[in-house]
């Protein structure tokens, strides 16, 4: 959810702090409300949708306190943060008990308000996926959305089935690009848990201390300039899905406490001494090689064996070429409809680039690579000028139009690569080697 999609009612009976708030909004480019009493904000409630509105406790008539309610009983979605002067901030954590995010003080530090607002956006934007999650899980099969009919991949898709009946701790495990965090989504949707929401954490990209606080959390004053309760990642998961993603980015003393945590099912945030408990699904990726890593000693041992109760391993592009063309169309589908195109088919001598080429960024560069071509073609397909790859195969793209032609191309392309390896050329192009030897004499194919 970008800034200028977000919504933020701001109510104060005191025109310098809605004046200064909104000024601050506005620079932050947040779509910006304003009102001095209960009664006005609550004629902005019914005249727009606001996703959260700071409201002050004591004003004159109706107080912060019974506007909160109001506001819950109109949009219970809505994130509510208390604004209140120091006097008053036994009255503030009464508002956090019926529901308030949090609450800031007067006079409002703009680092505490900046951090605060941040947290609470993010918490609706969860909360907002969930929603729409909810709404739609009937109706749609996540599953459908991991391509593929090769042996591997119909192996992972039954894996996906029986693990999201559990609650097991799932490991995945493929290079970058491959849909690991699709597999994850997937695993969560057809879980008990779908209702609740998925959270993801990307480790590789908030690491050390910094991980800690997000997965943790913070108590107000717990190391200096912490100024307000931090919420941790692992509360937003609560009775849903903590997905790890580059896990093994993760540092040793890190693994420890999440180890014990998983455990325990409870945990304390920096700077508290409240335990607290928490009940989510653990599902974890990586594309290193996390037994290499455990003898290396740089990631631990009994960690590694916590997580890996089912491993999921998902194969590269490459090793899956016949799901090409399934994918290919699946994303030239999905973008002409999002870009309202007439690109409808891929030409021969197109696929014939796409099956041929090796896809180091896996389903990830292709989707890429698609994407492009839709946005640049303009033919009703997608033609060999239109791609930013070209096969990695010196052979000529194949003449004719007929999907056999295609076929009997990209076989034999397969064939040379592998020398005409016939077992591994079959694993290759997802077949088993009997289909293989049927497809080589029915088209003529030799040596």
């Amino acid at each position: 959810m970008t800034n200028e999609n977000t919504g933020i009612l701001v109510v104060d009976d005191e025109f310098s702090v809605r004046d200064s708030l909104c000024s601050w909004f506005r620079k932050e480019a947040f779509r910006v409300g304003a009102a001095e009493n209960a009664s006005e904000a609550l004629r902005c409630l019914q005249e727009a949708a606001w996703d959260l509105v700071l409201v002050d406790i004591k004003m004159p008539g109706m107080d912060g306190l019974e506007l909160q309610q109001r506001i819950k009983q109109i949009n219970p979605d809505i994130v509510i943060i208390i604004i209140t002067a120091y006097a008053s901030v036994e009255t503030a954590v009464e508002a956090l008990k019926e529901g308030a995010f949090d609450y800031i003080t007067k006079p409002i530090d703009p680092d505490q308000l900046e951090r605060v607002v941040r947290n609470a956006i993010e918490q609706h934007r969860l909360r907002t996926e969930n929603i729409r999650l909810r709404e739609k899980i009937e109706e749609l099969d996540t599953l459908e959305e991991i391509v593929g009919d090769t042996p591997q991949m119909r192996e992972v898709l039954k894996l996906v089935n029986s693990v999201a009946q559990t609650d097991a701790t799932v490991l995945i495990r493929g290079e970058s690009g491959t849909g690991k965090k699709l597999v994850a989504q997937a695993i969560h949707a057809a879980s008990r848990r779908r209702y609740s929401p998925i959270v993801p954490v990307n480790c590789g990209a908030v690491t050390g201390s910094r991980l800690e606080d997000e997965l943790f959390g913070q108590e107000r004053g717990a190391v200096e300039g912490a100024q307000y309760r931090r919420k941790s990642r692992l509360e937003m998961a609560d009775g849903g899905t903590l997905f790890l993603d580059e896990i093994d980015a993760m540092s040793l003393n890190t693994q420890v406490d999440l180890l014990q945590i998983l455990d325990a099912k409870e945990f304390t945030r920096a700077g508290g001494s409240k335990r607290v408990r928490v009940d989510f699904r653990l599902i974890c990726a990586t594309h290193q090689d996390l037994e290499k890593l455990v003898r290396e000693g740089r990631f631990r041992e009994d960690f590694y064996y916590r997580i890996n109760v089912v491993a999921i391993d998902l194969p590269p592009l490459r090793e899956r070429r016949s799901d090409i063309p399934l994918l290919a169309r699946h994303f030239l589908r999905k973008y002409s409809l999002q870009m309202n195109k007439g690109v409808t088919e891929i030409s021969p001598d197109a696929m014939h680039i796409l099956v041929g080429y090796d896809w180091p960024g896996n389903v990830r560069e292709l989707a890429n690579a698609m994407e492009r071509a839709t946005v640049v073609g303009k033919d009703t397909a997608i033609l060999p000028a239109d791609l930013s790859v070209r096969s990695s195969s010196a052979q000529a793209a194949p003449s004719g139009d007929s999907l056999g032609e295609v076929e009997k191309a990209h076989i034999a392309l397969i064939l040379e690569r592998t020398g005409w390896n016939t077992p591994r050329a079959a694993e290759i192009l997802g077949v088993d080697a009997a289909t293989l030897c049927e497809k080589i004499e029915k088209y003529g194919l030799r040596k």
